[in-house]
């Protein structure tokens, strides 16, 4: 007596499985991107308009060295010099631009001396 089995292993493949798959991972990395624990920056707009404000770059490098405008200055004269460069200025902006090993306590400070004079701060990054 010959008994058969009733089991065929199907040789097609199946789209479905991977498609709700797919579709799972994009419904969850919609509903994390807007995550209410992110931080809310904002940024400055580049929709073709220009504007005439002047800006005033600061920059540090790795050695501590201050530069105002590509032009050295001592780290005790900052916010003399960001006062002169930014003097009579409707809307005075700096850009800030830090090397990643500076420490967090020279850019703050940067920043600090800006929110008392009341200018606004970009921190330029390079994009990944």
């Amino acid at each position: 007596m010959k008994l058969k089995g009733r089991n065929k292993v199907s040789t097609n493949f199946s789209m479905s499985s991977m498609t709700d798959i797919v579709f799972l991972l994009l419904i969850f990395f919609m509903l994390t991107a807007n995550s209410p624990n992110a931080l809310d920056l904002l940024l400055p707009k580049a929709k073709g308009k220009s504007t005439n404000t002047q800006n005033v770059s600061v920059s540090i490098n790795k050695d501590l060295q201050y530069f105002v405008n590509d032009q050295r200055i001592n780290g005790e004269y900052i916010e003399i010099e960001l006062k002169k460069a930014l003097e009579g200025q409707e809307n005075p902006t700096i850009i800030l631009r830090a090397e990643e090993s500076v420490a967090i306590k020279e850019a703050v400070n940067v920043m600090d001396i800006a929110n008392t004079n009341g200018y606004k701060v970009i921190l330029a990054v390079r994009p990944k």
